[in-house]
């Protein structure tokens, strides 16, 4: 079998055993909550009679290990149980909701990888110079700030200083493109902001880490522009650190955005987390919980994959 395949297949096995222990973690942890469902749905005046009654349609008086393996069996074949509160299908309230949460870190994401690319390469190429050092301290100022400060910070800026945006991302079905990307504006703006430090600092390190190799230097006695050295030359051998942190940071747009979506009241993955968390809806948590580790094991396989396949040792072995 050839190194990268084998390396890949390796990747997703050790993916999955992971997936599969995360799981375990939080079917144990949902479970050790204090507090008894049965009671937070029927209520403190509740009978003894109806509470029993109440664990044993939802089957709370089974062993854990037999409600474990019912519920993995489940999610296996799709089926990710009815929310205790409201009795809606899971999966379908999750599949309406994951659609905005991806649209946010898509838009996030189309901002923030060419802008920190963009602006790594410019630190670097005038590394130890006023534009390095200004882009630098803005965007470590940006991530040095809480997401829910900067949240609020970005609200009563765009909102009551300059009322461009509303304060709300209200997002409902038949919503044009153009409403829904002016709606999630505010959330995007911070997310942005959030995220753009680790990338740009991560394409300035690897440039900087390249440009000491003695093929750069050979490409500048050639008499090539400075730039035209670091896109050409030092960027295709520096872009799996930079592939990986960026894939990093896409994952972090997709299960890290729980408090920007509740600041905003952004009816999206989040925000349907942190109800059901209130409401102790055991079946709700652990379902997205669940999907928000799939999608972060995913996205960190596919960033290892990445910079396995961008080693030429391994494309080209002897």
């Amino acid at each position: 079998m050839h190194p990268i395949l084998k390396l890949v297949a390796q990747r997703l096995a050790l993916g999955l055993l992971l997936l599969l222990a995360v799981s375990l973690l939080i079917f144990l942890g949902t479970e050790a909550l204090p507090g008894d469902v049965a009671q937070a749905i029927l209520g403190q005046s509740a009978t003894p009679e109806a509470l029993a009654n109440m664990r044993e349609a939802l089957g709370l008086n089974q062993p854990a290990y037999v409600r474990y393996f019912q519920w993995l069996g489940g999610i296996l074949t799709g089926d990710f149980g009815t929310a205790l509160t409201n009795g809606q299908d899971i999966g379908q309230a999750i599949g309406q909701r994951l659609g905005n949460t991806l649209f946010l870190a898509a838009c996030a994401a189309a901002i923030s990888v060419p802008l920190a690319i963009l602006l790594g390469l410019l630190a670097a190429r005038y590394n130890g110079r006023w534009p390095d050092k200004v882009i630098s301290g803005l965007t470590l100022s940006t991530i040095s700030l809480p997401e829910f400060v900067a949240a609020y910070f970005v609200i009563f800026l765009l909102t009551q200083v300059f009322p461009i945006f509303q304060p709300v991302a209200m997002v409902f079905p038949g919503m044009s493109f153009w409403e829904r990307l002016n709606a999630v504006a505010l959330p995007v703006i911070v997310l942005v902001l959030v995220v753009l430090a680790h990338m740009m600092r991560m394409t300035r390190a690897a440039i900087l880490n390249v440009m000491q190799s003695a093929y750069i230097e050979t490409a500048e006695l050639k008499g090539l522009s400075p730039m035209r050295v670091i896109w050409q030359h030092a960027f295709p051998n520096a872009i799996a650190p930079i592939v990986s942190v960026v894939v990093l940071n896409l994952a972090y747009l997709v299960v890290g955005v729980v408090v920007v979506e509740v600041v905003f009241g952004y009816n999206a993955l989040g925000q349907y987390l942190v109800d059901h968390v209130a409401k102790r809806d055991l079946p709700v948590v652990q379902a997205v919980g669940l999907i928000f580790a799939a999608v972060y094991i995913g996205l960190n396989i596919l960033a290892d994959v990445i910079a396995i396949i961008a080693n030429p040792r391994l494309r080209h072995p002897k």
